[in-house]
């Protein structure tokens, strides 16, 4: 269920480009994510929950010698960025759909993995890692951004408010959690760096917004400087940044 209110969630937010992409683009962090991964010819990477190939296109245009694939559950947006990649002429890029945990490529089939704002609606995120390990060569590189609960969100304030809207959110995870979770998949983290996203939300898709306020203390909520327009909800929240490696 989780996986299909995810799936239906972000066809939808797809086909409104113009308002995904306010809530998720930031030109610094991609630019940011392109250096930290340093591509190089010859590697098969993986974006994992590519969406819209927000990661994926750069990722392939960066280098012609590397092989790019993109992996979600969004099956149109697929098509329709297979498509973009055509009438781009880039031939380095394919996307692939699946519906299950169990990624469909054989084991040590990438040089790297990464993934950006997609791990926190993953319903089994410690099965998700141990195929992230089980896809990635020995040595091969593990990175992630997603977002992270501030440090004072002792009662994840941050996920009641992001579960108001119906995409299958499940949870947002410390560095320390990541870090334990990925060591138990033989992966370790070897560099990181923070950065935060100014994230709008449209009160028609915030039912229940004033209930999940009345449950959480004022000072935590005041952490992700919460403003409110006509229309909109916006909060801040810290992002972790972190990249692995496969022993």
């Amino acid at each position: 269920m989780s996986i299909e209110a995810t799936r239906n969630g972000f066809e939808d937010s797809f086909k409104e480009a113009d308002y995904y992409n306010k809530q998720t683009q930031d030109e610094k962090h991609l630019n940011d994510i392109i250096a930290k991964i340093d591509v190089k010819s010859g590697m098969k990477v993986l974006d994992l929950g590519c969406g819209s190939g927000y990661l994926t296109f750069p990722i392939a245009r960066k280098n012609e010698k590397l092989r790019v694939t993109g992996l979600d559950i969004v099956t149109e947006t697929l098509k329709q960025n297979t498509l973009k990649s055509q009438e781009m002429g880039i031939h380095n890029i394919e996307f692939v759909s699946y519906n299950r945990v169990e990624f469909p490529f054989e084991d040590a089939s990438f040089d790297l993995v990464v993934t950006r704002y997609a791990l926190h609606h993953f319903p089994k995120i410690e099965k998700s890692i141990k195929e992230v390990s089980r896809v990635l060569k020995c040595n091969g590189k593990f990175f992630l951004s997603d977002p992270r609960p501030n440090d004072c969100d002792t009662t994840r304030f941050v996920d009641d408010y992001m579960q108001l809207k119906k995409d299958g959110h499940i949870k947002f995870y410390t560095k320390e959690e990541w870090i334990q979770i990925c060591s138990g998949c033989n992966m370790h983290l070897i560099s990181s760096f923070d950065s935060e996203i100014r994230f709008p939300k449209k009160k028609s898709t915030a039912g229940g917004f004033e209930d999940v306020l009345a449950r959480h203390d004022q000072s935590i909520i005041d952490s992700y400087h919460l403003t409110q327009t006509e229309e909109e909800i916006w909060v801040t929240e810290q992002v972790n940044n972190l990249l692995f490696e496969k022993k």
